[in-house]
Formats: C-alpha cells, structure tokens, sequence
C-alpha cells in the first residue's frame, strides 16, 4: 500500500516508517522537519495546517497517525491545537481522499486516573481523570478517532506504553542525565510494577495493526513487551547500559507528588525551557503500578514482540 506517516520524524515514528518499508509498503511522511528515513517521500508541514494535510492523504491507501504534542507541560492551546484539532482535520481529509485503513496512535496515559493499573487492557479513553493536558487531548483524540471508525474508513488505535531504544533523545536521554547528575530518585523504592516496550516491537505491532485494520476496526488496544518489571529495575537497566550510576536515594511519593503540583505551578507562571523536572502525573507514573494484559493484542493482531527487554538492554549498550 500507500501509506501517509505523521510525525514521522520522532523516535517511534522513524522506527515505523521503516517498518512499514521493510512490510514492502511506499511510505510518504508528513511532520515539520525532515523524516530522515531513506526512501520515504517527505511532505514537510502540520497536521494543524488544512491545505498540507489535504495535500499529504492524496492518493494514499491508508495513514498511521502518530503526530502530536508531548510534553509533560505546556500551553494548553498547543496541547489542543495538535492533538486534538491537528487529528481533526486529518480524519476529515482522509474521508474526502477516500483513506480506507488508518491506525491512530494513542497512549495508555487516556485511561490513567492516578491509580494503579494492573493486568487491565485498554479501559476507555476519559478525558476528564485523565492527567495533564497531554493526556487528556490524547484522550479526546482518542475518542474523535474511534467515533469515525466504519464511517469511511477502518480505524484502530494503538497505545504504546513507554517506548525506549537506542537512539531516544526523551526518555532515555533524560534518564541518563539526570542520573549522571544525581537527581533521579526512585520514589516509594522503586518496587511499582510497570511494562515498558522496545522500539522495535511497538512499531512491528504498529504496523501488524495496520494489516488487520479490517478485523478490528473500532477497537483500542495498549501495546507493551508484556514483560513488566519494578520500575527501579528497569531504571537501574537503561542506566547500566548507558554506563552510569543506577538510582540510589528514594523520595516518598506523597512528597513528589507534592513537589511536582508545586513545580507545575510555577512553570504555568515562568516556564523552564526544558521539561520540568517533576510533576503530579510523573510523580503517579514513577510510584504507581501500570502493567497491562496483552492477550487481546496478540490475538487479535496475530503478533508477538520479537525483541525481549534484556535484549533491548543489550542493544542499548552497544549503541
């Protein structure tokens, strides 16, 4: 096929792309600088921009949409310009391109309301429990999406939890730093159960969701290695791999929490101009259980990650 790949030139959105090369599919981008992926067909612009978008769905067969703001602060109209309106006029200029197949990209943060998550699969989308202004514009997103599925199109959306890998300027990096300068604390010691997805099985899950678009059409699905481990063991993992000191000093979560209500005041008033270093849904995410059942997508996808967590690691070392 065709396919259209928004955000094409983020960390997942690269591995995608090449994905959907190596499937045998022809692959055009759209997103604000250059995919840097060799033989993909680049269209630079926005999804909130109508004529770009109009222009990039032209003659494709299906999208995989992964464009969006994300951030754990920020203008909230950037928030909804992106990801809520940006998937607007994406939905609506596939409908008149005559798009049959398209794949959302989610976030499993839709359905977070600050409790823990254990074994569950992908709970509704709620924009109101949901956690920030990134999650809950995903979760309109979300939501906008799935009420189109079968209108014209096919449509699934797929939720990647926590994505790492080689190459990852986001997570990866900012772990690695902060732990190189002291100042990546294990709240609650670390022990909350979290899953957590290699680069390379969230985009071959990505695009096998594309293949059985038809079949599951309507559908949410979250996407993990299904291998969850303490969250102070998988920091302790990227940072080893990394070649610096594992977290050593635990924070209680009430008091990070804390901390990061109060961060989140004042970057709402004088923003930094990185991402704050704490913050109430961070704090949730690092004290808080998220592991989730992958029976359904494994099923229903007919795919199975093909890179284990401790083979991630060791990718991650050798980069």
């Amino acid at each position: 096929m065709r396919v259209l790949a928004t955000g094409a030139s983020g960390f997942l959105g690269r591995a995608v792309v090449r994905c959907l090369q190596d499937a045998g599919h022809t692959v055009r981008t759209l997103q604000r600088r250059p995919s840097g992926v060799p033989g993909a067909e680049d269209r630079l612009g926005s999804v909130t921009d109508p004529a770009a978008t109009a222009a990039a769905v032209e003659g494709v067969d299906a999208i995989v949409h992964l464009a969006a703001k994300v951030s754990l602060a920020g203008d909230p109209s950037e928030f909804r310009a992106v990801n809520v309106e940006g998937t607007r006029t994406l939905l609506d200029a596939a409908a008149a391109a005559g798009v049959t197949r398209i794949v959302h990209v989610s976030s499993p943060s839709v359905a977070h309301a600050g409790h823990a998550l254990a074994g569950v699969g992908a709970e509704p989308a709620d924009p109101v429990g949901a956690r920030g202004e990134y999650a809950r514009t995903k979760a309109e997103a979300e939501l906008l999406a799935l009420s189109r599925a079968g209108d014209t199109a096919s449509l699934v959306a797929i939720r990647p939890h926590l994505v790492w890998g080689p190459g990852d300027t986001q997570l990866i990096a900012r772990v690695v730093d902060r732990a190189r300068r002291g100042r990546l604390p294990l709240l609650n010691g670390g022990t909350a159960l979290i899953d957590s997805t290699y680069v390379d099985n969230a985009a071959s899950g990505i695009v096998a969701a594309l293949a059985r678009v038809d079949e599951v059409s309507g559908r949410a699905y979250v996407l993990t290695n299904g291998e969850p481990r303490p969250v102070g063991d998988l920091l302790a993992g990227i940072c080893r791999a990394s070649g610096v000191r594992p977290p050593r000093f635990s924070v209680p979560a009430a008091l990070a929490r804390a901390a990061g209500g109060l961060v989140e005041r004042v970057w709402a008033v004088r923003p930094g101009t990185d991402e704050p270093p704490m913050t109430r849904f961070l704090a949730e995410q690092l004290s808080t259980a998220h592991w989730f059942d992958q029976t359904e997508i494994r099923r229903d996808l007919r795919w199975t990650p093909a890179v284990s967590i401790d083979e991630g690691l060791r990718r991650l070392s050798r980069a």
